[in-house]
């Protein structure tokens, strides 16, 4: 036995219900469900651990769809963010003294 936290409902984690019906949708692609996720993201109660939810999610989802892009997106929304490179502007195109 573990101690780890029970799952919260699903209706807590996913209040519209926008995960649950993107993988009712056939034919889905991974750009919709970006979108989709963004959507829920920003509706997710502030008072929910969102890397926790997530994990909850997938927990729920993943095992009954390995394959569908939503598992693959919300997979890819646990991986740390990239750290930001530079992009130009003035001081990228002329050389660094040392």
């Amino acid at each position: 036995m573990t101690d780890a936290p029970p799952i919260k409902a699903l209706s807590e984690l996913d209040p519209k219900g926008l995960i649950r019906e993107s993988y009712q949708i056939e034919g889905i692609s991974a750009p919709e469900c970006r979108s989709i996720f963004v959507d829920w993201a920003l509706s997710l109660s502030i008072a929910l651990n969102q890397p926790q939810a997530l994990s909850d999610l997938i927990a729920h989802y993943a095992p009954k769809a390995p394959d569908h892009p939503m598992t693959v997106v919300m997979r890819d929304g646990l991986k740390p963010a990239a750290t930001p490179q530079r992009r130009g502007g003035r001081a990228g195109r002329f050389a660094r003294k040392v």
